[in-house]
């Protein structure tokens, strides 16, 4: 039962959908943009509408399955954690795109609000403020991993274990984005803009 908890996790988390709903209006997002199969290239190529939705569907497919799970096992399981894990890295390393994923901040997220929907607010506090400031996706992304990872040993040692464990791996896969942020040539969102954009067409 528990292993197969993790092979369903990895297998939701694997499912694609940065990639797929650009890929049915017949681009590929790895050729596009950054290159990165996350829901923020998406944004940025096709606007919010598939942007948020490619985001809203990355956040889905971690807080479905992973609130089943903590049903199934509860929510003081090592089982339940594992699985965010398991799930996260399936988002990162998808078996259909040949383990090239995105950076698993959506899903991670989709976590937390199936495991401490508290946490996942802090986080959106967290990540709104610096986002619009700084107009840095990575680094409010980074931060509001690294708060709600040292919030979580308050909560539970698992849950902050857990969410250690996932900010360092975010953090591994936004090495290049920490380089550029270091070299002040990082790649800068602005999430007031393209929404008025959208507004105007």
């Amino acid at each position: 039962m528990s292993i197969v908890a993790l092979i369903i996790s990895y297998l939701c988390g694997a499912i694609p959908f940065s990639f797929l709903i650009p890929w049915s209006k017949g681009i590929d997002i790895r050729k596009t943009g950054s290159g990165n199969v996350g829901g923020t290239n998406v944004l940025r190529t096709l606007g919010p509408k598939w942007g948020s939705l490619s985001i809203l569907l990355d956040i889905l497919k971690a807080f479905i399955p992973i609130l089943i799970i903590r049903l199934i096992f509860g929510v003081d399981s090592w089982i339940t954690y594992l699985s965010l894990i398991t799930l996260v890295l399936g988002h990162d390393y998808p078996i259909f795109l040949k383990f090239k994923g995105g950076k698993g901040v959506a899903s991670t997220l989709g976590g937390y609000f199936a495991l401490s929907p508290m946490l996942g607010v802090i986080f959106l506090l967290v990540w709104l403020p610096v986002e619009l400031t700084t107009k840095y996706v990575s680094l409010s992304s980074l931060l509001g991993l690294l708060i709600t990872a040292i919030l979580g040993y308050f909560w539970d040692l698992k849950m902050g274990v857990t969410y250690t464990i996932l900010f360092l791996l975010s953090l591994f896969k936004h090495r290049s984005n920490i380089k550029r942020l270091l070299s002040n040539s990082e790649n800068k969102t602005d999430i007031i803009k393209i929404l008025a954009k959208e507004r105007k067409g």
